[in-house]
């Protein structure tokens, strides 16, 4: 039996046992709940599914809250199975520790770490960021042993142990009890070299027996990762990508398809049943699988039945230019197939006869081009799907098709045979490589021959090349190519053959020596950028043995040699027992002098920012007395970050990330010198983060999740020309930029926006939802907003200062305003019914009448009104996506209504400072105390917007009615009125209710319009607009971009761009989605001018002027632009600046020529132009030339015309004053804020400590063409 050195560490999860099986009654159901520490039973009350806002102590499932953003990446099913994954990790180097703390992040079941007995030595700390000073002091202390206790704390519901040094590997993978988990290994990570015949007979026993084998290695500057699945490995969900499910709203059968209508398989003539969605574009593809689901009216036999679909398309004449995203033919869509089809053939007769008719065209083809028609689908009933579904069905049957139904899309799993570490070792022609260019130009041969020859080497010499050892580099160089000339005639073998593009010409070349010797001298060096790479990568592969997502193919390989930049003996040598060693070993004294002095500012310190501190610790940056990170962020620790955030533990909730971030990192390496801020970043903290800051800059480096913070960085880096390291994490997607000044685009060069959710429409979700995320949202949108959120506050704005909101509420639109009038109205109708004061059982009273609205009143008024369409109409109302919703009923109660109840009355006694009842016994004697009774509904005559399109906007009585209640609202005493809290929507705390009652609501609605109900969770996700976040996904970004920071500390942004990599990986996909690439350069913008002018220019350029002696005045700035460029100048304001403001406008002037003037007989004169500025004296000029001098009115028109004249007047003095005056006076007149308090002192701050102005240009040339100029920096 295998040793090993501790207990496994792991933890108890609650047992929850049901002792009452009623599913209908909502009283008298208790659950018992084992509690964690004691064992003790605790009964609570349980009407439901949602158990979140009761619990309180040892019932809050920390395991769940921790993995919340990873769960809404994997989902439920592959989270469940990775409890299932045990995994042996050989090698507690770099990688090793980095792939360790990414697993275990990741909440698999068990982690067994072997360091082969390695003791641990100061070069180790370099890496492996668990490895001490006391460590290395300390004889006999190896790598796992020093890393064990720092990792088991990353996670207590994960199981690590370490294997004694000693230990049989060969042994150890066959063990079936894993950490007494009695199961046993599902991957094995080897993560250093181990000799060639233990190495190979590892891989080959993991494949016997069903476990995956990943290899990741990094030797210097190259690394590598290898994936073998075995020979038979089924892949459940290819890509992680979200399955469609999509609303049927139309079910057609076609007996003979047109001859326009084009179906693949399908011939003209043959019967064929057409599917409309209700969605624009369904999004499959011919050969897709969807099941049905919620077919009814007698087709509820197809439920669960699988079906195959193929897209429908349709001929139209080329020269018709349909446009297939306007709005007539996505309105003709929504007719049936065979009017869309009648439509399309009248098109193409007409274009077909004008063809036939036009001479020249009797050989010719008559131009067709075919159209998908996105919201349709054709089912394939000749199938194996399609006989079975027949089975149960006839064609027929779905002429019967009147509403409901749902196509979920499934994903037939694949399987994928994989080869042995030793087949592949020597059968892959042209092994992958990283960057796409390497990999065609064939660079991954050297990388492989040289892993093959160290196989070799320390096979022959029972020793692994040593560092800058010129004889192993001489012997490595020899083997290799020894084994390369034994595989030219070997079909698929790697080999110095010539490669084009990818494919091997077998055409014998040199050996590259260079590389492989460098890889030779470098190869017990690692880097932490590498390390961290493999890591995620690596931890990732061993996730896909889930079944979930795609293993990679089976080797990538990455080399940057740009990194061994000057390998001169007396600057990568000699060695004295630095930390730092292995850096040096490869870039040198030089980059390490150079990395103690940087000067960094890390905005951010989530999980991209922790492990760029991480590496920053490590690679010794800011360790020297110039040297300095700065790293801010305004958040909090929450219970979901630990799944991911590496640097903090349970402790840390709730204390600020930048600070405990860096203290972390100051205890592993004391050197660094780091300043821990909480202040937001942005244009209202530029008093803070000023010139002098930022000047001061080595590098911007960006670990944000807002789209927006990263465009006002970039912002910042371009004006003071500071490169920027951008990177962002989307589930298994991520991607990173490096933004070098002058040579590169910018990230606000690229179009993004945090703006990209499909919207729904309203009328969808107020009255006719029909599929899950429309009650979700609806949930939020109206419920929670309405209630919690938008009716309190304004509720308090009006109690606290009537007048002040009565001002306020002008600024609103019209259907704001009502809504706004009527939330407050609705909130003193409550402390009137109340008696004054609302306790907490006004508060069930008040969340009971809520639910007797919304899903019973609201239900009955619609179902009724419809019915009576119906009958005048003559035509069914409900049909398609349509759906006849059904009212609750507290007679007759569901769970549900009790959970409604208990997060509801708990908000609400929230937002009116009552005490909250979480105990539920409690709260059900309160229900049972006050004996809520159902009101016995009767049509109300109440109109009920049954309408499907999407107007919001109020009737015509609705400006009546608001007159009426802002009359009432200002006879109200608000001194007598209940202070009320609002309540700010926040996810991620289960004590709030604010999660409970979404899904209660949401799952209200759903049994209202008998739509499938949503799991707690994927509420959570939904409303809480919830980002997928992996912590493999980040480690393995996070260290491309290292060693991209390196690069920049080495000065290779004056060799070109192309020596830097930018990054978009998913790492569910294979390797065939690692695309990398050189930065794009700067993108031109064109200026209008013409040489010898500058004709364009890029967002790092500006126009420097500087005057710091004699400031210009405005009129001298105008003369010098126009004259300069030639140009003739319309405005100048504060660059940037959206408003309609400018120190100077050409419109100004012009109205220095505008005069006003009464001759002898009292006739005015106005230049036109007056007129556009004040045209109330049109009138009064009219009257004065028809009113006789002796007119006593006269002077009524006169004073008016008098009066404008005199405001021209000023406006002339202000311009001139403004005009002949400096320009940083004018800049001061326009943008300072007029009324003193923070806004007129943070300007003040900020313009104070800057000696300069930025300004925009907005200019024109004499032929009125608009020309474009850079920002101007004006010094004065």
């Amino acid at each position: 039996m295998t040793k090993r050195s501790t207990t496994a560490s792991h933890s108890t999860n609650d047992t929850i046992t049901n002792t009452n099986h009623h599913h209908h009654s909502p009283t008298k159901k208790r659950i018992k709940i084992m509690a964690a520490n004691n064992g003790e039973e605790e009964e609570v009350v349980n009407w439901g599914d949602w158990m979140g806002s009761y619990k309180t102590g040892n019932l809050i499932d920390n395991e769940s809250e921790r993995i919340d953003r990873q769960k809404a990446a994997f989902g439920g099913e592959t989270i469940a199975r990775l409890k299932d994954l045990n995994v042996l990790i050989v090698g507690m180097q770099g990688v090793g520790v980095e792939t360790a703390k990414n697993l275990i992040l990741s909440n698999v079941g068990g982690v067994m770490l072997y360091d082969g007995g390695i003791v641990c030595k100061e070069e180790h700390r370099g890496s492996n960021f668990y490895v001490t000073r006391e460590h290395v002091l300390e004889e006999g202390t190896t790598l796992g042993a020093a890393s064990l206790t720092e990792l088991r704390t990353l996670n207590p519901f994960c199981r690590v142990d370490l294997l004694e040094g000693s230990s049989s590997l060969t042994e150890e993978i066959g063990n079936k009890d894993v950490l007494g988990t009695r199961r046993g290994y599902a991957a094995v990570v080897v993560a250093t070299f181990l000799p060639k015949k233990e190495l190979f007979e590892l891989n080959e026993l993991a494949r016997a027996n069903g476990i995956a084998f990943i290899m990741a290695v990094t030797n210097g500057v190259t690394s590598s990762i290898f994936s073998d699945f075995g020979p038979n490995h089924e892949i459940t969900d290819a890509t992680g990508e979200p399955t469609q499910t999509l609303a049927i709203s139309n079910v057609e059968v076609l007996d003979s398809k047109p001859k326009l209508l084009d179906v693949a398989g399908v011939k003209e003539g043959e019967q064929v049943v057409i599917v409309t969605v209700a969605q624009n574009e369904h999004g499959l593809e011919d050969g897709d699988v969807v099941v049905l689901e919620d077919m009814r009216q007698g087709m509820e036999g197809l439920n669960g039945m699988s079906v195959t679909v193929k897209r429908v398309a349709i001929a139209s004449p080329t020269a018709a230019k349909v446009d297939t995203r306007g709005v007539a033919f996505k309105t003709a869509l929504g007719l049936p197939t065979e009017s869309v089809v009648s439509n399309f053939e009248r098109q193409y007769d007409f274009y077909k006869s004008a063809f036939d008719e036009e001479e020249g065209n009797a050989n010719k083809k008559f131009p067709v081009r075919t159209i998908t028609i996105f919201n349709r689908l054709a089912f394939v009933l000749n199938d194996d799907n399609g006989k079975k579904l027949l089975e149960n069905t006839s064609v027929d049957a779905f002429r019967q098709y009147q509403s409901g139904g749902l196509l979920n899309q499934v994903r037939p799993p694949i399987f994928k045979q994989y080869k042995s570490l030793a087949d592949t070792l020597q059968g892959t022609p042209v092994p992958q490589m990283l960057r796409g260019e390497d990999w065609e130009l064939g660079k991954g041969v050297e990388v492989h021959l040289s892993l093959a020859a160290a196989l070799d080497f320390h096979e022959k010499n029972n020793h692994w090349p040593r560092l800058h050892n010129a004889d192993d580099a001489s012997e490595m160089v020899d083997i290799a190519r020894g084994i390369s000339d034994s595989r030219k005639d070997t079909e698929g073998a790697c080999w110095a053959q010539s490669v084009q593009y990818g494919f091997p010409m077998g055409e014998p070349r040199d050996v590259n020596e260079k590389r492989i010797a460098r890889y030779s001298r470098m190869f017990a060096a690692e880097l932490t950028g590498f390390c961290a790479f493999l890591g995620g990568a690596a931890a990732q592969e061993v996730i896909k043995a889930s079944g979930k997502f795609t293993p990679i193919d089976q080797w990538v390989h990455h080399d940057e040699e740009v990194l061994a930049v000057d390998e001169c003996p007396s600057n990568v040598g000699p060695l004295f027992g630095s930390r730092y060693d292995y850096q040096i070993a490869i870039m040198g004294k030089d980059f390490q002098a150079r990395a103690a002095n940087q000067r960094i500012f890390l905005v951010g310190c989530g999980a991209l920012g922790c492990e760029y501190l991480k590496g920053l610790a490590l690679m010794g940056i800011a360790t020297g007395k110039d040297g300095k990170i700065v790293v801010t962020d305004m958040d909090r620790i929450e219970v979901s970050n630990l799944s991911r955030q590496f640097l903090f533990r349970q402790p840390d909730v709730g204390h600020p990330k930048s600070v405990r971030g860096a203290l972390v990192v100051k205890k592993w390496n004391p050197s660094v010198n780091i300043e821990a801020l909480e202040k937001k970043v942005g244009d209202d903290s530029e008093d803070y983060f000023n010139d002098k800051f930022w000047e001061s800059l080595s590098v911007c480096w960006n670990a944000l999740d807002n789209v927006q913070a990263r465009q006002y960085t970039d912002a910042r880096c371009l004006f003071y020309s500071k490169p920027l390291l951008e990177s962002g994490t989307l589930g298994t997607k991520c991607n990173h930029e490096v933004v070098l000044p002058f040579r590169t685009s910018s990230y606000n060069d690229g179009k993004e926006s945090d703006d990209n959710e499909n919207q729904i429409a309203m009328c969808t979700l107020r009255s006719f939802p029909y599929l899950p995320k429309h009650c979700i949202e609806y949930a939020k949108q109206a419920y929670f907003s309405d209630y919690f959120e938008f009716g309190p506050d304004v509720y308090e704005n009006f109690r606290q200062d009537p007048m002040a909101f009565f001002e306020q509420l002008d600024t609103m639109d019209s259907g704001e305003q009502s809504r706004a009038l009527r939330m407050i109205k609705a909130f003193i109708d409550l402390q009137e019914e109340a008696g004054g004061s609302i306790d907490f059982d006004a508060c069930v009273r008040i969340a009971f009448n809520r639910m007797m609205k919304d899903f019973r009143k609201s239900i009955l008024d619609l179902s009724h009104s419809a019915d009576e369409m119906e009958k005048s109409s003559g035509k069914k109302f409900w049909t398609g996506t349509k759906r006849r919703p059904r009212p609750v009923d507290w007679n007759d109660p569901m769970p549900l209504l009790m959970e409604y109840l208990y997060s509801t009355a708990n908000l609400y006694a929230s937002v009116w400072r009552a005490e909250v009842v979480r105990d539920r016994s409690e709260f059900q004697a309160v229900v049972d105390k006050l004996k809520l009774e159902q009101a016995i509904w009767e049509p109300s005559g109440d109109k009920v917007d049954l309408s499907e399109g999407d107007n919001e906007e109020e009737s015509g009585d609705s400006g009546e009615d608001d007159e009426k209640l802002k009359g009432e609202l200002y006879k109200v005493d608000t001194s007598k009125l209940q202070p009320a809290q609002p309540q700010e929507f926040e996810k991620d705390d289960d004590l709030n209710f604010h999660i409970d009652f979404l899904t209660a609501a949401t799952n209200m609605r759903s049994w209202n319009y008998d739509i499938k109900a949503s799991p707690r969770h994927t509420v959570k996700v939904t409303a809480g607009r919830i980002i997928p976040a992996l912590a493999t996904t980040t480690a393995m970004v996070c260290g491309l971009v290292d060693i991209e920071f390196a690069k920049l500390v080495l000065g290779l942004q004056s060799q070109g761009s192309d020596k830097f990599l930018n990054s978009n990986i998913n790492l569910a996909a294979g390797s065939g989605n690692f695309t990398t690439f050189a930065p794009d350069p700067p993108v031109p913008i064109t200026t209008g001018l013409d040489a010898p002018q500058p004709v364009s220019f890029t967002s790092w350029d500006r126009i420097d002027l500087s005057y710091k002696l004699n400031e210009l005045s405005v009129e001298q700035l105008v003369t010098y632009l126009e004259k300069s460029f030639s140009v003739t100048v319309n405005r100048i304001f504060m660059y940037d600046d959206k408003e309609d403001r400018a120190l100077y406008n050409s419109l100004d002037k012009k109205k220095l020529d505008w005069t006003i003037s009464f001759d002898d007989e009292g006739k005015v004169s106005v230049s036109e132009g007056v007129y556009t500025h004040w045209p109330q004296i049109r009138m009064a000029v009219q009257m004065l030339g028809r009113l006789p001098p002796t007119s006593g009115q006269r002077r009524i028109f006169k004073t008016q015309v008098e009066k404008v004249k005199v405001s021209l007047e000023q406006t002339k003095e202000s311009f001139m004053k403004k005009f002949q005056g400096n320009v940083s006076e004018a800049y001061l007149q326009v943008y300072r804020p007029s009324e003193e308090g923070e806004k007129q002192d943070y300007f003040d701050a900020v313009f104070k400590g800057r000696d300069y102005l930025t300004l925009g240009v907005d200019c024109h040339t004499e032929e009125k063409e608009d020309i474009t100029l850079p920002c101007v920096k004006y010094t004065f």
